[in-house]
């Protein structure tokens, strides 16, 4: 057998380097380059052909057994993953310091202990008294749920084998585990993997649904290997500013269900509390219609939340360059969304400053965002506010024109449901919802006449 090399992993993208540098040559990002314990390499006699164990093929159309899922008490938690937890799935959820992944964590594990299944708790960073303190202000010490302090995998895994197999197994956090068989501090990308890969097939061998907490970089990325994305079956994100009340558990990645959707919590004083109709909490409320902004219905996997767009224009009085300041969506698109309106619709903006904000800390990818955009700069340039209980959707192409969206009628008919009265976008949907006076819009022009004629 070859000597081993000395080699560095870098944390993003997970390419290999046999000497440290400071930049990585693949994805260009600085200071990621960590060092990997050494791989076995084998000579080129080393044949892998024989000495194995033969697998079983099996016919696509065999007889499957139909995934149950367990629900976990909180309605919003489950539709996030798809209906409920699947046994013997891993689950990866990220979030940043302080958001709040351990208290839901704990209430769901706590929940399910109620049900009557065995709920495990590994806490790697807290003692056993600090998550014992959270469970009593939380209001969830009677539930007979197993809590340990542990960072040896080893020692775990061999508790975890002396007992019935958990129906929930969480573990916080990965990056604080380590084993014993590989060298390197916990948090290293060897120890990160093994530990991982330990868990895992612990729960795909038994049949536990297996919760791993990660940490996430300053960019918002999970921190460590990116494999272990692609180790695990469910990967998700817990998002929200510690500035605002609410919570959004996005799935990023889902084998047992739909990606993209979403679960949204607000953080109350006694933890995290589902909130069963997210669009009351991005929408103003406001009986009087105000310049410059506009309702969009977004989709966040299957459901279709309302949020409010804001637009604000500030005429400059000299030359300096303008200002565009974006919150909650992407800048790039919105430097796109004025030119077009500039050249297709004769609209100036050149000698302005804009502001643009979602309300409500929420973020925006949705192209379909495009019209509602639009609508809320057109407002805000001409000073005349928009109907009160009107929605707005639809994609902008260069040329100007409205494209037609996805899922046209799920949007319309959540808007009906909240008492708006008025759809604007570039399909005619009025089977979606017939309380809803739909009207078409063909291109950017149209929108610029109907706002500036008052329409």
């Amino acid at each position: 057998m070859a000597k081993a090399k000395r080699r560095y992993v870098c944390t993003e993208c997970g390419s290999v380097a046999h000497r440290w540098q400071g930049q990585c040559v693949d994805c260009s990002q600085w200071n990621t380059l960590v060092e990997d314990a050494p791989a076995t390499v084998f000579s080129t006699k080393h044949d892998l052909s024989t000495g194995g164990r033969a697998v079983t093929f099996e016919a696509l159309d065999a007889p499957t057994v139909p995934l149950s899922r367990r629900t976990t008490g909180l309605a919003e938690f489950d539709r996030a993953l798809g209906g409920g937890i699947v046994p013997g799935s891993a689950i990866l959820m990220g979030g940043e310091p302080g958001i709040g992944k351990s208290t839901l964590l704990l209430q769901a594990a706590a929940s399910v202990a109620r049900s009557g299944a065995q709920a495990v708790y590994i806490s790697g960073e807290e003692a056993t008294g600090q998550v014992r303190l959270r469970a009593v202000r939380l209001g969830l010490a009677d539930a007979p749920l197993k809590l340990a302090a542990a960072t040896n995998v080893r020692d775990i895994l061999t508790t975890l084998h002396d007992d019935e197999p958990p129906a929930l197994l969480i573990v916080d956090s990965i990056q604080t585990m380590h084993s014993d068989t590989i060298e390197g501090a916990p948090g290293t990308v060897s120890q990160v993997r093994a530990s991982a890969f330990e868990l895992i097939r612990y729960a795909k061998e038994n049949g536990v649904a297996l919760v791993l907490v990660g940490h996430v970089t300053k960019d918002g990325t999970i921190a460590g290997p990116r494999v272990l994305e692609h180790m695990v079956d469910v990967v998700m994100s817990f998002e929200g500013e510690r500035s605002h009340q609410y919570r959004i558990l996005r799935s990023l990645k889902n084998r047992f269900g739909a990606v993209d959707e979403i679960g949204v919590f607000a953080m109350e004083s006694e933890g995290l509390e589902e909130v069963a109709n997210p669009s009351t909490l991005f929408l103003s409320g406001r009986e009087d219609p105000v310049a410059g902004t506009s309702v969009f219905p977004a989709m966040e996997g299957t459901r279709p939340v309302l949020v409010e767009i804001q637009a604000l224009i500030v005429r400059l009085q000299s030359g300096a360059t303008p200002r565009r300041a974006v919150v909650g969506w992407d800048s790039g698109r919105l430097a796109m969304l004025l030119a077009v309106l500039e050249a297709r619709c004769g609209l100036s903006f050149s000698s302005a400053e804009v502001y643009l904000n979602v309300a409500g800390g929420y973020r925006l990818s949705d192209p379909a965002a495009d019209l509602a955009v639009a609508a809320a700069l057109v407002s805000a340039l001409a000073d005349k506010p928009l109907p009160l209980r009107a929605i707005w959707f639809g994609e902008v192409s260069l040329s100007g024109e409205v494209r037609a969206v996805a899922h046209a009628p799920l949007r319309l008919r959540e808007a009906a449901k909240l008492g708006f009265d008025q759809g604007n976008g570039p399909v005619d949907n009025a089977k979606a919802g017939a309380s809803l006076h739909n009207r078409h819009l063909n291109s950017l022009a149209n929108l610029v006449d109907r706002i500036m004629g008052g329409q």
